[in-house]
């Protein structure tokens, strides 16, 4: 099935990307200590599709996806920061032993640098099955973009430097990354092919649907604007016309300057802005004190980049979730 190929409105962040001298020795000893192969589709135990994924959003992906013919093993736990992973030589030798490595690339350093020694022969790397936009602290979202085409393919090659990595949180986006996910389960597992595109296909439509919810629930609003402790939210900004104010902006550790907090100030009183978010696995003290100095109401958003408790939430609930508190913030109800 063809997923959304046109994105309607052109829309990731770059973050503090250090690793320890210890975690680049324990993958050096992991790379060592096991043999890299691409290993045989189905040659676990179980036969099924050993499927390593570097954190929550591509592992939600191979899981809907493979179904019931992948063991799924993410390398990011629950509630664990993605961008400050450190892989251990056990992690790292997954990888070596996978039929598919499912990552997004420059997200996660330790990441990018085990699936280069481990030589998987099946990789299916998100940013090179859609495009990546630059976003600072000030995302305007515009609309009317209905009919743009942005082409997700042959990004293998790209310098994604300064880039944000948040395509996810855009659905349109995250589609894309589903069928090249779908396609890629299919070459490293031919044998139940049909069944990856009957799921492939699946998610697509929810992830259509999802798209369509967001499209009319923001539709009418009162305001356009809101503010965050930092901007993980540009590429959900662009898509529905949304103008994201970020405190901190692509870095969440980054400490806000006096300009940017009086910059702040004069947006939420030009802009008729009423909540102050933070995120939900991150400490909510600079949206708070923003908040109380304007005397703003704070919410939370979930970047989605991990979920605490997986049996009872998922990216569609967690996205559901977000709708719901943008529609309260910005007067949509």
């Amino acid at each position: 099935m063809t997923v959304m190929n046109a994105l309607r409105r052109s829309p990731l962040r770059s973050r503090r990307l250090i690793r320890s001298t210890a975690a680049l020795g324990a993958l050096g000893l992991g790379a060592v200590a096991l043999t890299a192969c691409g290993g045989d589709a189905g040659g676990g135990d179980d036969g099924k599709v050993k499927v390593v994924a570097s954190f929550y959003p591509m592992e939600f992906l191979a899981e809907e996806i493979g179904g019931e013919h992948v063991d799924v093993q993410g390398l990011t736990k629950p509630g664990v920061e993605p961008h400050d992973l450190e892989l251990s030589p056990q992690q790292t030798g997954e990888l070596s032993e996978a039929d598919l490595a499912v990552y997004l690339k420059g997200l996660q350093p330790a990441v990018d640098q085990a699936v280069k020694q481990s030589e998987v022969k099946n990789v299916a790397e998100a940013t090179s099955y859609t495009s990546l936009e630059k976003h600072g602290t000030d995302v305007h979202g515009e609309e009317g973009h209905e009919g743009e085409e942005h082409a997700g393919h042959g990004h293998e090659g790209h310098d994604h430097a300064g880039e944000d990595p948040h395509l996810w949180l855009d659905p349109v986006r995250y589609a894309q990354v589903a069928e090249g996910v779908g396609k890629e389960l299919a070459k490293a597992d031919p044998k139940h092919k049909a069944d990856y595109e009957k799921n492939t296909e699946k998610l697509v439509e929810r992830l259509e649907g999802l798209d369509k919810k967001f499209e009319d629930g923001l539709a009418k609003k009162k305001t356009d604007t809101f503010i965050t402790t930092h901007a993980a939210f540009g590429y959900l900004a662009e898509r529905y016309g949304l103008h994201e104010e970020a405190i901190s902006g692509l870095d969440p550790e980054a400490e806000p300057s006096p300009a940017r907090m009086k910059a702040l100030h004069k947006v939420a009183k030009s802009d008729q802005v009423d909540t102050v978010f933070f995120e939900d696995n991150a400490s909510d003290k600079t949206a708070s004190t923003l908040a109380k100095d304007l005397r703003l109401k704070t919410g939370v958003l979930s970047p989605l980049e991990s979920v605490k408790d997986p049996a009872k939430q998922d990216y569609f609930s967690e996205m559901e979730k977000n709708l719901q508190a943008l529609q309260d913030a910005l007067g949509a109800r």
